[in-house]
């Protein structure tokens, strides 16, 4: 596809000597008003090397370009160059390259980049999936998408919370509360029941801590007893993390948590010996962070036993080694940055020059209706699989309501209730804290989910009403010159915007920029549906508006992808 903003800044380029193409690329934009123009320099940084005016400056410029073939027309307002793009020509090449790329619009057809590593979920064996754990999984799946579709070759793994003194807790209250039939039945829910009950009573009985600290040096010394219990907890715990796992579409190429770093973190606290940058405190061995003006980095507590700091440091080493990364992304919360900053530097004081490689995504946190912060410890959570189950039943009620003859209606429901607490969670930029609310979460109307999914499934039911086989999309004779009216170019110019909009998500870490981005396709694609009536008996206007519906499906199916929602053909 041309760039007419490339060549526009190149044409300037032509007569402004002192920027380069680059610059004067950067510093063009797109007037939010039709009427501005399509493209617009400003002309306000030139003011000083020429000694003149800016909008003299703009309207010199105008008149040295003259008639250029792919513009209609160039005109100078005040400081600003304002530059209409030829519409027909413009049409013409967005529609030829997506449909020449059908359903891979916007994704790279290879994948040589390189390795990026996405840290990701990463929920605490033993506790259940709540809906505080929906963001990392979500965003964290969204990047992975995303990055492939740039040409990267992603590797997803669940850093799974398996090991630490919250295990030696669980022994604990095991012995004390529970019983083994007890928890074969109940699952996770017992585990959250005995765990809430052990920091309950340990405000009574602070002995209990120690025990629990005790419970956990054994199992990082070997004992049998300890280990057989962790196992049987995390056993327990994957079987219900899958069953969310499934219902949101996740996969993970690997599930290498924070035990399997057990053998490989006597080598890595070695290394920092040998490089001192180790020091002993109190029996503790930490690394100093003074001249970053930040705490020190704790490597192993006074009874050897070691930390998150010291198992993160091990799996970047063993990632950098296995899959040698050209990003390593940390999907976590914004309460953890100091931790991330720490170990990075840490790395970095290690010598190793892939430290820059490191990302740290944080995002905000999430809060209960009223203003109640999750916390596992005081039982205060909803479940993540109550919250989706119920979103697939609310839209099965929606289908009864208004579509009961509609096919493939659970599996239509799954793919809809599940998308609006998807793209609910991803609507906003991530760092923002979120306030769980199930009236907005579940909300069919506005700016959601399905709102989006329900374009896609005109925008088919358009192709079907025109014998159109979903499956095998023909290629259309399109006229051009029919495409030229202002709701129409608006649309392919929000299509034009997809390549554009996939880099942006990736530098910002953002996937919102997906969501938001969907949405505009929607309303842009709704606004032409209403003016542009499709089905006529003039074939070469009906084929003509064809091609804008197919083009419309293929920039939606795929975004809500990126966002790692599906897109139903029919609702």
């Amino acid at each position: 596809m041309k760039d007419f903003k490339l060549e526009i800044a190149q044409l300037l380029n032509e007569k402004i000597n002192s920027l380069s193409v680059d610059d004067i690329y950067s510093m063009i934009e797109v007037p939010g008003n039709a009427t501005m123009g399509d493209y617009a320099f400003p002309c306000f940084k030139l003011a000083k090397e020429l000694r003149k005016a800016p909008p003299m400056i703009a309207k010199d410029i105008v008149d040295e370009l003259g008639e250029v073939d792919f513009l209609d027309k160039v005109e100078n307002v005040n400081a600003y160059i304002n530059f209409f793009v030829n519409k027909v020509e413009f049409v013409k090449e967005v529609l030829t390259d997506v449909l020449t790329e059908k359903e891979t619009y916007g994704f790279a057809k290879e994948k040589n980049l390189g390795n990026v590593v996405i840290d990701y979920s990463s929920p605490n064996i033993a506790k259940p999936f709540h809906v505080g754990h929906l963001r990392s999984t979500v965003i964290g799946n969204s990047l992975y998408q995303i990055f492939e579709a740039l040409g990267y070759n992603c590797v997803g793994i669940n850093h799974l919370g398996d090991w630490g003194t919250q295990f030696g807790k669980l022994i604990v209250a095991y012995k004390k509360y529970s019983s083994k039939e007890t928890i074969e039945e109940k699952g996770i829910s017992e585990l959250l029941r005995i765990y809430v009950l052990f920091h309950d009573e340990a405000k009574e009985h602070p002995e209990m801590e120690q025990e629990a600290r005790n419970y956990f040096t054994k199992m990082e010394q070997g004992d049998e007893e300890s280990l057989a219990l962790w196992k049987w907890f995390k056993e327990v715990s994957l079987k219900e993390f899958e069953r969310v796992y499934k219902l949101l579409g996740v996969e993970f190429d690997s599930f290498n948590g924070e035990a399997f770093y057990n053998d490989k973190m006597d080598a890595v606290i070695k290394e920092m010996e040998d490089k001192g940058l180790i020091e002993v405190d109190q029996g503790a061995k930490l690394v100093r962070l003074d001249e970053e003006n930040m705490a020190p980095c704790l490597i192993t507590k006074n009874d050897g036993s070691s930390l998150y700091a010291t198992r993160d440091i091990t799996a970047a080493e063993y990632r950098k080694k296995i899959y040698d990364f050209k990003k390593c992304i940390y999907v976590t919360a914004l309460q953890q940055n100091l931790h991330f900053a720490q170990w990075f530097k840490v790395i970095e004081k290690m010598g190793h020059e892939w430290h820059k490689d490191l990302v740290h995504v944080p995002f905000g946190m999430v809060s209960m209706e009223g203003g109640a912060k999750l916390s596992t410890r005081n039982g205060n959570i909803i479940f993540l699989e109550d919250i989706l189950k119920e979103a697939v039943d609310k839209t099965k009620q929606i289908i009864e309501e208004k579509n009961p003859s509609l096919e493939n209606k659970e599996e239509v429901a799954r793919q809809v209730g599940i998308g609006a607490i998807v793209f609910d969670d991803m609507y906003n930029n991530i760092i923002k804290d979120i306030q769980f609310s199930w009236e907005r979460a579940l909300d069919f109307n506005g700016e959601t989910g399905p709102y989006v999914q329900y374009a896609h499934a005109r925008a088919c039911s358009v192709l079907r009403k025109a014998g159109i086989e979903l499956d095998s999309i023909p290629n259309f004779d399109v006229d051009y010159s029919v495409l030229a009216d202002e709701s129409t170019v608006a649309l392919i110019k929000k299509i034009a915007d997809f390549k554009t909009t996939i880099k942006e998500a990736a530098n910002k870490y953002e996937p919102s920029y997906i969501a938001r981005y969907a949405v505009d396709v929607t309303q842009a694609f709704n606004k032409f549906y209403n003016e542009n009536p499709i089905l006529v008996e003039d074939e070469k206007v009906k084929n003509s508006r064809l091609a804008i519906v197919v083009v419309t499906k293929y920039v939606l199916k795929n975004a809500l992808a990126l966002l790692g929602i599906c897109a139903p053909v029919q609702m």
